[in-house]
């Protein structure tokens, strides 16, 4: 097996062998070499729908045919200039006419960027220290926020070389646990700078808020002079044209971006309140540089992606969704089985678990041995989810009904394995 072979090779030049550890598949990972439409394909001659999607950027399928030709004619024209241009202030408009809160916008490389730039913007502007996050929310690899779930009301570092100093200021909370917040807020809110949560908690599977809670977490930090983030790296663009605050209806104060909006290359965004933003350099005091910030390539993909994604998009894919969904639920009744199927719009996870799952704390009790073996039998079968139980799966406009009817007739089999 040709993916075997550079297995060995790659872990004696990239440690583990991979770039990033969510791609550490045992006993080890295909190798890409390319993908289309709904599919990938690998290095072995195998090719498997994937619902991966590179963990979400891909909704419009690999390689759409648009995009890229609107990538391969910036290519030929250069791909990074040290110096703005009209694209730039193209796609700042198309997010500030679809998303509620933002009236600026400060792109930037990644997530972990984006998050980590309004984290130190809402310190800023309230002149205050302390964040709050919620346990098993993943908010990019920066020191502030790689804090391990779970440890108490103040969080611990979830990585060596993370001082813990840096971590003081940040406190943890369960998802959905409005008496948790008001408690903390009460003692914490002359302290508290922010609260950053992903609206729908992305990388611990799939949990959506309960009803209220986000209007809740709304009116709390309005009344407490505390900032509210929304971490829409994964919804944006994804659930609506909006992303989650058009969604569900609230607004929060700032809001990072990423994956969809680089329409399949590497970006982040920070976007927000006026009065906020214009705090950020050079408008402002609050430092925040890139050498790659608004690279022309990533910028023209995310300008052609967006193009693409309007209202018959997202109920074409809202459909899509809910045909996944009930015929896992469906699965799972016939096996008399009370798994849990979460998910919303073109996202979607089973928890191996006989419990609800509204928290991370309910979330980590989902059996990760079964998920493996049904992991591994799907990858048997052709179709590709992340290899994980808490990342969250993703369809694509180029998923088909007859593509869904396939993996459902995978998963029958994954899950009758078990």
């Amino acid at each position: 097996m040709k993916s075997e072979d550079l297995f060995k090779e790659a872990k004696n030049y990239l440690p583990g062998g991979v770039d990033s550890p969510v791609r550490a598949i045992k006993p080890y990972p295909f190798f890409a070499i390319k993908g289309e439409g709904p599919r990938l394909f690998d290095v072995d001659g195998n090719s498997y729908l994937d619902y991966c999607l590179a963990y979400g950027p891909l909704v419009l399928g690999h390689a759409y045919p648009p995009v890229m030709e609107a990538v391969s004619k910036q290519l030929s024209m250069g791909t990074a200039y040290g110096v703005p241009t009209e694209n730039e202030i193209k796609l700042a408009k198309e997010v500030v006419r679809r998303v509620p809160c933002a009236e600026m916008v400060r792109f930037v490389n990644s997530g972990t960027e984006a998050t980590m730039s309004a984290i130190r913007l809402a310190r800023a502007v309230t002149g205050k220290s302390k964040i709050v996050k919620f346990e098993g929310a993943y908010h990019g690899a920066h020191d502030y926020v790689l804090v391990k779930s779970g440890s108490g009301a103040f969080g611990l570092p979830d990585s060596p070389g993370v001082p813990e100093e840096t971590t003081k200021n940040t406190l943890l909370v369960p998802f959905n646990d409005e008496e948790a917040i008001t408690s903390l807020v009460g003692k914490e809110k002359e302290e508290l700078a922010a609260i950053i949560l992903e609206p729908v908690m992305g990388n611990v599977g799939c949990i959506p808020p309960k009803k209220g809670f986000l209007e809740f977490l709304r009116k709390i930090t309005a009344e407490n002079n505390i900032i509210l983030i929304f971490d829409e790296v994964i919804t944006g663009f994804r659930i609506a044209e909006g992303g989650a605050q058009e969604y569900f209806g609230v607004n929060p104060d700032l809001v990072t971006f990423g994956k969809i909006l680089g329409g399949g290359f590497p970006i982040g965004a920070l976007a927000g309140k006026r009065e906020f933003m214009e705090r950020i350099a050079p408008a402002g005091d609050v430092y925040q540089a890139g050498t790659f910030n608004g690279n022309p390539i990533s910028i023209t993909a995310g300008l052609e992606t967006m193009k693409h994604l309007d209202k018959d998009f997202y109920q074409a894919m809202n459909v899509k969704g809910l045909e996944m969904r009930r015929g896992l639920e469906n699965i799972l009744e016939d096996a008399s089985l009370n798994y849990p199927v979460a998910g919303l719009s073109s996202m979607f996870q089973i928890y191996f678990t006989d419990n609800e799952v509204w928290d991370y704390s309910q979330a980590k009790s989902a059996d990760t041995e079964k998920f493996n073996s049904y992991f591994q039998t799907l990858l048997g079968s052709g179709v590709f989810i992340p290899p994980s139980q808490f990342e969250c799966c993703f369809l694509s406009q180029a998923h088909s009904s007859e593509d869904i009817q396939k993996t459902l007739e995978a998963m029958e089999k994954g899950i009758k394995t078990l």
